[in-house]
């Protein structure tokens, strides 16, 4: 019995001292008695090398609410972004939750359901090039939770103040990573070895976007990624499929996975496979969901709008295409449907539009194209842009089944969620949440050398969001 004790004893004692090395090794950051008191979650986090692009680095987070530690946990981190990196001194960064042997690990973090995989997304910014995009900080924020409150997943999001090796980076976005996930993208998961007809079906998470450097060009020097804009464009048959359509509804008859940038792409749609991952998946599901894809298109091109019968609906969940469609279009996102579009399948179940992603450009904030046309227009405004909106949208809004169902969904939503008063309120809550904790204040401290008011940025959203919604009012009843 004594030796039982004394064993434990020891076995005890060695995992903490084995502990409070690794934490030593990877520089964990004590919270110190001199934190300033944030009315934000403050994320503070330390790392023993310089953060890379990729791959992920060892580090440690700590997070304190009322200058009280709550969480705490050994995390990889990277930076985030393509185009935002490039651009931006506030940089946006990925990070896991690891356990003691580097791997990544489920833990709940300030609410949010179990996960290993999180992001915080700070607001690109640099005086420099006179570059700010989403000055009022909540772009993201709003349109997510305009998106959930449509009985949608969007990623669940929270305003912090992040600390990274002791510099303070003002105000970020703590939010999911868009995964497969009972609370997340909730579909089957899908082994490589299920490819039989019971299982193949599903489920999938689909991406039209660019192509990412730590994808298709990884663990290269952090300089590398400021100045790769090709490596936007560098699909191939490993990471992605292309559609068979162009964007202007004919066959393409060009080879697929071309050079970056070259003279057709603009024609082309690519998906990328988000899940299974593209190191996952197996060839015959790539074949079974490129071919779902192709039988959807060719359906929606072929079907005879004039009579009673479609088909199309057979392949997609409509009522997804319709919550989607006017989320974009309500915040003017014009990224929406060509980059960052996100679309999932399930076991046995239909191709669902979204969650929605990446709203930072948008709002009254895009002079692409006037404010007084659908985003699905797109393409009109900005022909040789090498990302264009797929036929989808413009063929759907030929369909007078489709617009009624615009219709019924639009005038149902404007009696709740989307009434004036529901969406005014939304934005001067969260505005006079992030001024009465000063996180406004400290966040242009930081960041300084672009002048502008924030009342005034508030102002104009919400008369933006006004105009707009009597807008999608007046057009959507005379579609």
């Amino acid at each position: 019995m004594f030796m039982n004790k004394l064993f434990r004893y020891f076995l005890i004692t060695s995992i903490l001292i084995v502990t409070s090395c690794e934490i030593e090794k990877i520089g964990i950051a004590k919270p110190s008695t001199n934190t300033p008191v944030s009315g934000l979650p403050s994320f503070i986090i330390e790392t023993n090398t310089s953060i890379e692009n990729e791959p992920k680095i060892p580090g440690y987070l700590k997070i304190l609410e009322n200058g009280e530690l709550v969480f705490e946990n050994q995390i990889g981190i990277e930076y985030r972004g393509s185009t935002s990196f490039r651009l931006s001194d506030k940089k946006s960064f990925g990070f896991e939750t690891w356990d003691e042997f580097n791997d990544g690990i489920d833990t709940a973090i300030l609410g949010f359901p179990e996960e290993e995989d999180w992001i915080l997304t700070g607001q690109v910014f640099r005086s420099s090039t006179n570059t700010l995009f989403d000055p009022t900080l909540m772009r993201h924020y709003i349109g997510y939770e305009l998106y959930r409150s449509m009985g949608n997943y969007a990623s669940r999001c929270k305003f912090v103040e992040l600390t990274v090796n002791g510099d303070f980076s003002g105000t970020y976005i703590f939010m999911e990573k868009l995964k497969r996930d009972d609370n997340r993208i909730d579909i089957k998961k899908l082994t490589p070895d299920e490819n039989d007809p019971d299982n193949i079906s599903g489920g999938y998470i689909l991406k039209i976007d660019k192509t990412s450097g730590g994808d298709v060009a990884p663990n290269q020097p952090l300089a590398y990624y400021e100045t790769n804009w090709e490596d936007d464009a560098r699909y191939n048959e490993n990471i992605s499929f292309r559609s068979s359509y162009s964007v202007n509804r004919e066959i393409l008859n060009i080879m697929p996975f071309g050079p970056p940038y070259h003279s057709n792409q603009n024609l082309e749609t690519y998906f990328l496979y988000e899940y299974p991952k593209a190191e996952d998946i197996s060839s015959e599901q790539k074949e079974y969901i490129k071919n779902y894809i192709y039988d959807f298109e060719t359906a929606l091109l072929n079907d005879d709008f004039s009579s009673g019968i479609r088909t199309y609906p057979e392949y997609i969940d409509v009522n997804s295409f319709v919550d989607y469609f006017l989320l974009n279009e309500l915040v003017r996102n014009i990224d929406a449907y060509r980059i960052s579009t996100f679309m999932s399948k399930d076991l046995n179940g239909k191709l669902k539009m979204g969650p929605v992603w990446d709203l930072n450009i948008g709002y009254n904030d895009t002079d692409r194209m006037p404010v007084e046309d659908w985003i699905i227009n797109y393409n009109s405004y900005a022909p040789n842009d090498a990302w264009l909106v797929p036929f989808w949208w413009k063929r759907l809004m030929e369909d007078p089944q489709f617009k009624n169902e615009i219709k019924q969904r639009w005038n149902t939503l404007r009696t709740n969620v989307f009434s004036n008063r529901e969406v005014v309120s939304l934005v001067q809550n969260t505005s006079n949440y992030l001024i009465e904790t000063g996180a406004i204040e400290r966040n242009y401290n930081r960041w300084t050398g672009i002048n502008i008011s924030y009342s005034e940025e508030i102002d104009a959203l919400i008369d933006y969001l006004e105009f707009r919604l009597q807008w999608m009012d007046d057009n959507i009843e005379n579609l």
